[in-house]
């Protein structure tokens, strides 16, 4: 099956299983869960940094698939520091050369992170998805994650 299958198939289960469903964590851990699955392997680390609502600045682990992730991140520091200060997908095929990258677990060798928002626009969280390969992420994934992030969360 080919990685836009691959998406087009969990997209499905997840506005399934969603359907009805206004509890964010539950929509998060659902997704980190689905996503995990769908891709194996690709998928080493998957799940959501969310906006620490007593910090404006800062990310805490939100729901997630995978070894033990950062507990914080703060706005522009790493990848998903740099997602949510920016508020841009980042696709980083070796995480390694990424300024300020943070090893939450050293077999992470690519990363993409997509900003999550709510109906207001506002900034909620963010997907991060880690692989043990290098370039595992591509404008496929950039394409299908931030489209189901909008579906999922800002609808």
């Amino acid at each position: 099956m080919s990685k836009q299958e691959q998406y087009e198939l969990v997209s499905e289960q997840l506005r399934a299983v969603l359907e009805g469903e206004t509890n964010v964590t539950a929509r998060m851990a659902t997704v980190a869960c689905l996503l995990s699955e769908a891709f194996g392997e690709t998928y080493f680390w998957t799940g959501f940094y969310v906006v620490d609502p007593e910090k404006d600045d800062e990310l805490v682990v939100g729901p997630y698939q995978g070894t033990l992730g950062c507990l914080r991140i703060p706005f522009g520091k790493g990848v998903c520091g740099a997602a949510a200060a920016m508020g841009e997908t980042q696709v980083v095929e070796d995480v390694h050369a990424f300024p300020g990258h943070i090893a939450c677990d050293s077999r992470s060798n690519s990363e993409i992170v997509v900003p999550v928002r709510d109906k207001t626009g506002k900034l909620i969280a963010v997907l991060d998805v880690d692989s043990t390969k290098y370039g595992s992420f591509d404008d496929v994934d950039k394409q299908h994650l931030e489209s189901l992030m909008a579906d999922l969360f800002a609808a």
